[in-house]
């Protein structure tokens, strides 16, 4: 990294000068790629940018518009200051045309009282430049040297995470290229304040790099995978444009993750290999492959002619709660791999014929063939009985979710049940109600909104008809989002809601007053009471 004009101006030989900043002081913290000694006036062709110029000032007009063009052409081409040297051209100050111009722009302009060599400031910078440079080869060498380990060690998702967050200070989050959280480092800052709208607020981050600074955002991205094969992405949440060495220490880790992920499946065994394999063609394939039943019967997994269910698995995480704070998320390729072997370990037990595997980045995915004899929601039970028993006792220990797709009798549809499920899995992680499985029929209407999540038009309903007290609760600290929730999950019953509100129900009613008044609807009114509800819903599957 360069230094900084404020740091070149610390030197001791031009301190001697009895430096003075007259304008531009907003810009002192520019870095100084070089210094230039220019005693014309039309240098700034020649320049290209970052270099702190030196000169006395003799060669310059004394026409107010020509010393204003001088400067306007400086700051064009991206000079860090301008040092002139008082005495020979101008005694005691500096023109005012020069002055406002160098305000104008934030260009440093800085005076030297007393006589200087030029040279002898060339020499200075150029030393702490390259001392500078020379600084940050060897902070990119220990980066490279501390990743490199962390990647031999076969090291996971978090202990890269911190690491990246000890080494930048920054926090940090490995997302999917869906925007779904794999996993962060707050660096000791607030998780919620990091995570929030997080999905949201990635979806309007693009980089045609990959590795790039999203300036307004304040995101460090660099893409995650072997080229043609990409997978996540990591973010570096940075204020500020990042120093050269935090954008080295985000490409580390990038490699550190990709190779975790390649070796992890490496682990896998041959059976969830070959599992994966058939399951991945059935959600990629309109209609699947014609060898593809015969390749499953091989396995002793026979499709044809049989009654097929698809089934979700998905680790319930902190993050999957609706209410609290979030914490790390777990659902590694790691914590995946675990889940697989004990989703496989529950259908032997359950006596259920399954393909079984890791097909993403949140969830593992089963499809079910049937027994002739047991009604459907009897094999389920059993197995998701095994489910979460066999989950409980992998290392991780997760509590998890498990989905099941309706039931289908031909190959062809053995796709949809498995995207059937991986929906159903994913609205029931925020329904408030704990079951041992669930499916189409127990998500209901959360499951329809979160099959509709995506859509525009669901979050611009649920924003009309929330906004007004959304914003009224976060100017001032009130909780009626909360409240009308209550009431609308007792099905409008002032009495009960006000109870699980902790309110007396004088405190309830008044605050429901001011609900309606807020949003200038009446919640006697059953639709108003019906719309309000749904947009709380939609608000829910869609993570605000």
């Amino acid at each position: 990294m360069y230094p900084t004009v404020a740091e070149a101006l610390a030197l001791p030989v031009i301190r001697q000068g009895r430096p003075k900043v007259v304008a531009g002081s907003d810009g002192l913290r520019n870095r100084v790629r070089w210094v230039h000694v220019a005693e014309v006036a039309d240098i700034a062709h020649l320049l290209r940018g970052g270099e702190l110029v030196l000169t006395t000032g003799i060669a310059l007009h004394s026409d107010p518009a020509a010393l204003t063009r001088y400067v306007d052409d400086l700051a064009g081409v991206g000079a860090a200051g301008l040092v002139i040297e008082l005495g020979r051209r101008w005694r005691t100050e500096l023109p005012d045309a020069l002055v406002e111009a160098a305000q104008r722009h934030r260009l440093p302009l800085v005076t030297l009282a007393q006589e200087t060599r030029f040279v002898s400031v060339t020499e200075a910078v150029v030393a702490l430049i390259v001392d500078a440079q020379l600084a940050e080869l060897r902070a990119a060498e220990q980066v490279h040297e501390t990743f490199t380990a962390l990647t031999v060690a076969g090291a996971e998702p978090a202990e890269v995470l911190r690491e990246v967050a000890r080494t930048s200070g920054l926090p940090v989050v490995l997302e999917t290229l869906t925007h779904d959280v794999l996993a962060y480092d707050a660096a000791g800052q607030d998780p919620t304040d990091l995570l929030v709208d997080w999905v949201e607020r990635s979806r309007a981050v693009s980089v045609a790099e990959r590795t790039s600074y999203h300036e307004e955002a304040g995101w460090l991205v660099t893409v995650v995978g072997a080229r043609g094969a990409d997978w996540g992405r990591l973010v570096l949440v940075s204020p500020e444009p990042p120093p050269h060495r935090h954008v080295v220490v985000a490409e580390r880790a990038a490699s550190a993750l990709a190779v975790h992920r390649l070796v992890a499946r490496d682990r896998e065994s041959l059976e969830r290999q070959t599992h994966r394999t058939l399951l991945t063609e059935l959600l990629g394939h309109s209609t699947p492959p014609a060898d593809l039943a015969t390749r499953a019967a091989a396995l002793g997994v026979p499709l044809e002619r049989r009654r097929l269910v698809g089934i979700a698995v998905r680790p319930r995480t902190a993050t999957s709660e609706v209410t609290g704070p979030p914490a790390p998320a777990l659902a590694t390729q790691e914590v995946l791999r675990d889940l697989a072997e004990a989703t496989a370990l529950a259908a032997r037990r359950a006596s259920v014929c399954a393909l079984v595997g890791v097909v993403d980045d949140t969830s593992v995915r089963a499809l079910l063939v049937l027994p002739p004899q047991p009604s459907v929601d009897a094999v389920l039970r059993r197995l998701a009985q095994e489910a979460h028993h066999a989950a409980a006792g992998t290392a991780h220990a997760l509590p998890v979710v498990v989905a099941a797709g309706t039931t289908v009798t031909s190959v062809a549809d053995a796709g949809r049940t498995l995207a059937e499920a991986a929906h159903v899995a994913g609205a029931a992680l925020r329904s408030p109600t704990a079951r041992l499985y669930h499916r189409l029929d127990d998500v209901r209407l959360r499951g329809l909104l979160h099959l509709l999540r995506e859509d525009e038009r669901i979050r611009a309903f649920a924003d009309r008809e929330l906004g007004p007290l959304l914003a009224r609760d976060a100017a001032h600290g009130s909780r009626l989002v909360e409240l009308l929730r209550h009431y609308c999950e007792q099905g409008g019953n002032k009495s009960a809601a006000a109870a699980a509100a902790h309110l007396s129900r004088t405190a309830y009613y008044q605050q429901l007053g001011r609900v309606e008044q807020v949003l200038k609807v009446s919640l006697e009114d059953p639709e108003s009471m019906l719309s309000l509800y749904v947009a709380l819903l939609a608000m829910d599957v869609s993570g605000k």
